[in-house]
């Protein structure tokens, strides 16, 4: 019995690390489909306040990108603002979190500058500029580092420290 559980959960563990490599590779992408964002929102579609704060980050963004490629204004603004209450409370959970650091400022720097969602942007980059060595798994690492290659709050020498 003591097997069939660790074979059990040595298996669950397995099949959410690949999901979540899965949505960390993704969304990066994301900004240009929408039906990468349906995809997306559709693996996210359970995730609440109980599971892990960078899987509610990521809902966060996922619900901002959709607000993007929304037709009804109404639905822009509630996907928009439901979006950022889940990847701040995500970053209350966890404020020492790079990834959600990381998926902050990655909204933050495209939202429309209309909508005020602006003001993180030098403190995540900072953070993520110190931080940034400190990262262990080399997935998230070439995530960030392509973000903030692709990143024009980030000068050439800050941009060369990461690589």
């Amino acid at each position: 019995m003591k097997y069939l559980l660790f074979i059990v959960f040595f298996i669950s563990v397995a099949g959410t690390a690949q999901d979540w490599s899965g949505i960390r590779s993704s969304y990066p992408k994301a900004v240009q489909s929408s039906e990468t964002i349906t995809k997306l929102d559709g693996e996210l579609k359970n995730v609440t306040s109980k599971n892990k704060p960078v899987l509610l980050a990521y809902k966060g963004a996922v619900l901002t990108l959709k607000a993007k490629f929304s037709k009804k204004k109404s639905d822009k603004k509630e996907f928009f603002k439901e979006g950022v209450s889940f990847i701040e409370n995500a970053l209350k959970m966890e404020p020492s979190n790079i990834e959600i650091r990381y998926i902050r400022m990655s909204v933050q720097e495209n939202s429309p500058k209309f909508l005020g969602y602006h003001r993180n942007i030098e403190e995540d980059k900072e953070y993520i500029l110190k931080n940034y060595a400190d990262v262990s798994s080399k997935e998230l690492k070439d995530v960030i580092e392509g973000f903030v290659l692709k990143s024009e709050n980030f000068d050439e020498s800050e941009k060369r420290a990461i690589q």
